[in-house]
C-alpha cells in the first residue's frame, strides 16, 4: 500500500499567522514552494497561503504586503491528511475539495510534509493522474 508519507515532499514548514506577506513570499522563494501551511498561536493549522493569494488578494487589491499578515488572508477550513493514509484517500481529499496541495501530519498532528501535483505525478499511474486532473481542473476558474 502506498501512503501519503511515501509520496509527500518531507520537511514542510509552518508560517505563523502573524507573519507578514512580504516575509511569506521571501520564505516561499527560499524554499522554492508556492504554498505554505499557516499556523495559529497554538501551532495548529489555520489555513494555507499560496503565492497566488499574495498576488491576487493583497498586491492586486492595492494592499501593502509588509502590513498584511498571513492570518488575514487564510479563509475556509484547512484540509490535511495523515501520514499513514492510503494514496486513494489522498486523491479523494484533493479531488473532493479541488485542491492542488495537501499538508501531511503525523499522529501528533505535527506538519511533516506536503503533497503537491508534482508529487502525484512522480508517484502515481497515468490513469490516476488523469482522474485527478479531470476532477480538480474540470470547470475550475483557476
Amino acid at each position: 500500500m502506498t501512503t501519503a508519507a511515501d509520496i509527500m515532499h518531507p520537511g514542510a514548514q509552518w508560517l505563523p499567522a502573524t507573519e507578514t506577506l512580504d516575509r511569506a513570499a521571501q520564505l516561499m522563494r527560499e524554499l522554492d514552494v508556492g504554498a505554505l501551511p499557516v499556523s495559529d498561536s497554538n501551532d495548529r493549522m489555520c489555513g494555507i497561503l499560496t503565492d497566488r493569494d499574495i498576488v491576487l488578494k493583497c498586491v492586486a487589491a492595492g494592499h501593502d504586503p509588509s502590513r498584511v499578515t498571513a492570518g488575514e488572508l487564510c479563509e475556509g477550513t484547512p484540509r490535511w491528511i495523515a501520514t499513514d493514509a492510503d494514496v486513494s484517500d489522498v486523491l479523494d481529499e484533493m479531488e473532493g475539495h479541488r485542491i492542488r496541495r495537501l499538508p501531511v501530519v503525523d499522529g501528533d498532528k505535527r506538519l511533516v510534509g506536503m503533497i503537491s501535483e508534482a508529487d502525484l505525478a512522480r508517484h502515481l499511474s497515468e490513469e490516476q493522474i488523469a482522474g485527478f486532473v479531470e476532477h480538480v481542473y474540470a470547470g475550475s476558474s483557476r
